[in-house]
């Protein structure tokens, strides 16, 4: 069982092993030199006189640097002021090789790897150094759109270096200039009997938008204390407010029915001579249903304001239902003119419903729905 079991595993091996020359091999014939390196390699390193993969080896790695420093020479003669980034692109493909053949023992005795670190290091400055200065430029002009693509640029210096001189700051700075500022106000609700539900829906809207703050990803919303603190000049004013809401009204539904029963089932016995004889007939109930329902709904306001002309530039209403059912049933007579399904209804017991907190939470679930994928779809365009 042993012996077989380490044939199985040599057998596997060799199986593995082959599979990946032929795929180096493969790679070698339609032209990705990179992936031909990279698997002969790999195969080079758990089997070091594997001839196949040596072969590929010898011929893939001159052909893949010379293509590699052909694309450096190509990027370095445009035009393009980000020239700087495909040839980092390269170098770093250049040394990805490298790192892969001089930790193969093997490998290094079929080729001589070339180190690009140092090139590659200078690609990154040069290129995260390209980006801030036009960033910086954009950045100067002031204005929102400018600030926008500023915050491209920092943001990709931030790739390419990280931490490249100030540009947290400016990454920062830029956010600034080219957010749209909306201030969200608390929503407001003329009862102060549903007050605890109204911050419940109040809590659920903030924290929606303090999790998806970039909707789109330059629009943030601020909390009314958040945007006190800051003294902040929004672009937009959001003001929620319930018009009208209706909470626990009871509509009661009852009705009655004589039934028969379907079949004649036993109602009595009688004696005919010495014996008793069963009696057959058909029996009656009167079955009384009831329905009771605790209808509860609102309407909620939205309005979108312009902070500088005060001009409101959207208005909306979300309206939400919720309505608790509850049903039970009783009757007079005989059970067996009852269904199964009448019988099990007779067992049930009138509930009570929700307390008035909870229904106003209930109906209110809807209207955060439609509020909030509206306020989505709305500032997806700024």
């Amino acid at each position: 069982m042993k012996n077989w079991l380490t044939a199985l595993s040599r057998l596997l091996v060799i199986i593995i092993l082959f599979d990946g020359c032929k795929s180096a091999e493969k790679s070698l014939k339609k032209g990705d030199f990179d992936d031909s390196v990279l698997r002969s390699a790999d195969k080079l390193k758990s089997s070091p006189t594997h001839s196949s993969s040596i072969e590929v080896l010898k011929q893939a790695y001159p052909l893949a640097l010379e293509q590699h420093l052909d694309d450096i020479k190509q990027a370095q003669s445009s035009e393009d002021i980000y020239k700087w980034e495909p040839q980092l692109d390269t170098y770093v493909k250049l040394n990805k090789l490298f790192t892969s053949i001089s930790q193969c023992a093997a490998c290094t005795k079929v080729v001589t790897p070339k180190n690009f670190e140092n090139e590659e290091k200078i690609a990154r400055h040069n290129a995260a150094n390209v980006r801030y200065k036009e960033a910086t430029g954009l950045l100067k002009i002031g204005d929102r759109e400018n600030a926008r693509k500023a915050y491209e640029n920092f943001e990709k210096v931030n790739i390419i270096l990280p931490d490249f001189n100030d540009v947290q700051k400016k990454l920062d700075l830029a956010y600034e200039i080219a957010s749209f500022k909306v201030v969200v106000e608390q929503v407001l609700v003329t009862s102060k009997r549903y007050q605890l539900s109204n911050e419940y829906f109040q809590e659920r809207v903030n924290e929606y938008l303090q999790t998806n703050k970039r909707l789109n990803k330059f629009v943030r919303f601020y909390m009314p204390n958040e945007a006190a603190e800051l003294k902040l000049q929004p672009d937009h004013i959001i003001t929620l407010q319930f018009d009208d809401f209706v909470v626990g009204q009871t509509l009661i539904e009852k009705n009655t029915e004589n039934l028969i029963s379907k079949d004649s089932v036993k109602v009595g016995e009688k004696l005919v001579g010495r014996s008793k004889i069963p009696v057959y007939g058909k029996v009656t109930a009167k079955f009384t249903q009831s329905r009771k329902t605790i209808l509860s709904a609102g309407l909620l306001d939205m309005q979108i304001t312009d902070f500088r002309t005060k001009r409101v530039v959207n208005q909306e209403k979300f309206n939400g239902e919720y309505n608790w059912m509850c049903e039970w049933a009783h009757f007079n007579g005989d059970e067996r003119a009852l269904t199964a399904a009448q019988v099990r209804k007779c067992k049930s017991q009138e509930l009570l419903p929700p307390d008035p907190q909870q229904l106003f939470i209930e109906f209110s679930k809807p209207i955060y729905e439609r509020l909030t994928s509206k306020l989505q779809a709305y500032y997806a365009k700024y």
